[in-house]
């Protein structure tokens, strides 16, 4: 038997909420209830942790914010309230998984809660937001999103049905267990793209090789996102960042930007961490009518990978820009860190000859860096592709370096 924390506002949506309620402990869990409804009083059922002590958790009072009519503000404190709520349970062990439903502000509030958490404790919240960019609700952790269809308004033909599916797969979810790994490896995390794949995944051969588990990262802002939350975390022991695309998309105003903070982390928590600029010759977009018109000037160049990716290829200026940016990212590191430039280009695409093939603007981002970067931090260039065998070896050989300094460095 399991405990699900249940959390939302049952204020507004008791009748909802009892339903859910009812469907886990029929299968024979325990619920662990958590109010965030501001309003009113649940009368549906017994709750755990009252929208008082919510409140309380984010530094406010239930009666100001009642008082005060803001929903704006009240939503926004219910979600800190909640989120510490959910991690200091957590903690504690008083529960093992957590489900939750809304509209677009009920779902931002219990998938605050959600985030808190760390990645692999089950989360289901049902959501009439369930669709087209979640990334303010599933931020950079594994929630399950399931879409409510209609309205969470009441127990219906159709909410009868979401509801039970939603209990079912949370008790699902805390039934299944993961094996435990025997032996477990220390963890390399790295970026890929489909530009950099022949490379990593030749890395990612070596590095088992080596003794190592690689946990490879999609960088479409999301995965970015995701890979530096983990290292926050703890559960990283170094980093290979041959793909550092989302800093094009950042600059650029593209769609996988993973924000200010990509290249922070693994600086913060010293680890050893090899850096590429793979793929920094592209920016992406949706499909090309989503270009931004800033662009469309005839001076840019295109590609469309797909019917819903269109590649722009970045300018000099902007790789200019990417260098100073890595350079002071590197900068502020605490452990051993490194640069590896593939000077036959950043991608399949730069690849001599190629469509981006443009070495004025890969040497833009190559001297910015080393213009701006501390000394003592080496920059090593490779007469390579990214994805020629020669640059990955050099790539594996020089973070088993960087490895090896760091654990000197601990002896």
């Amino acid at each position: 038997m399991a405990t699900i924390m249940m959390v939302g506002a049952f204020d507004t949506k008791g009748v909802e909420y009892a339903f859910l309620r009812e469907q886990v402990l029929a299968r024979g869990h325990e619920v662990l209830s958590v109010n965030t409804g501001v309003m009113g009083e649940c009368e549906a059922f017994a709750v755990d942790v009252e929208a008082s002590a919510v409140a309380a958790a984010a530094g406010a009072s239930l009666e100001s914010l009642r008082a005060a009519g803001d929903r704006g503000a009240a939503m926004k404190a219910m979600g800190e309230g909640a989120a510490k709520v959910a991690e200091q349970g957590y903690a504690e062990g008083r529960f093992d998984g957590i489900v939750g439903m809304g509209g677009s502000g009920g779902s931002s509030v219990v998938t605050a809660a959600m985030r808190a958490l760390p990645v692999g404790v089950p989360k289901v919240c049902v959501s009439t937001v369930a669709a087209g960019d979640t990334g303010a609700y599933v931020g950079s952790k594994d929630v399950v999103l399931i879409p409510s269809i209609v309205d969470v308004a009441g127990v219906n033909r159709i909410s009868r049905v979401i509801f039970t599916r939603a209990a079912g797969a949370i008790c699902g979810m805390v039934e299944a267990e993961p094996a435990p790994v025997g032996d477990d490896k220390p963890i390399v995390v790295a970026s890929m793209f489909g530009n950099t794949t022949e490379c990593v995944n030749a890395c990612s051969e070596a590095l088992s090789a080596s003794g190592y588990e690689v946990l490879v990262f999609h960088a479409t802002g999301t995965g970015g996102r995701t890979m530096e939350s983990l290292i926050d975390e703890g559960l990283v022991d170094a980093v290979l960042d041959i793909t550092t695309t989302e800093w094009a998309d950042e600059v650029c105003g593209g769609v996988f930007s993973a924000g200010p903070e990509r290249l922070s982390a693994a600086g913060r928590a010293g680890l050893p961490q090899l850096v590429v600029p793979g793929c920094v010759d592209m920016a992406n977009f949706g499909g090309m009518d989503t270009v931004p018109q800033q662009y469309k000037d005839g001076t840019r160049l295109f590609y469309e990978w797909n019917p819903e990716v269109t590649l722009m290829r970045t300018n000099a200026e902007e790789n200019a820009q990417m260098g100073r940016i890595f350079a002071e990212k590197l900068n502020a590191a605490q452990g051993p860190v490194a640069v590896l430039i593939p000077l036959g280009g950043v991608s399949i695409l730069d690849g001599d000859g190629e469509l981006f093939c443009d070495r004025e603007a890969d040497r833009a981002f190559g001297d910015a860096l080393k213009a701006n970067l501390d000394e003592g931090i080496l920059v090593r260039e490779v007469d390579h592709n990214i994805n020629d065998p020669e640059f990955a070896a050099a790539a594996t050989a020089l973070l088993l370096e960087l490895i090896a300094e760091k654990a000197g460095e601990e002896l």
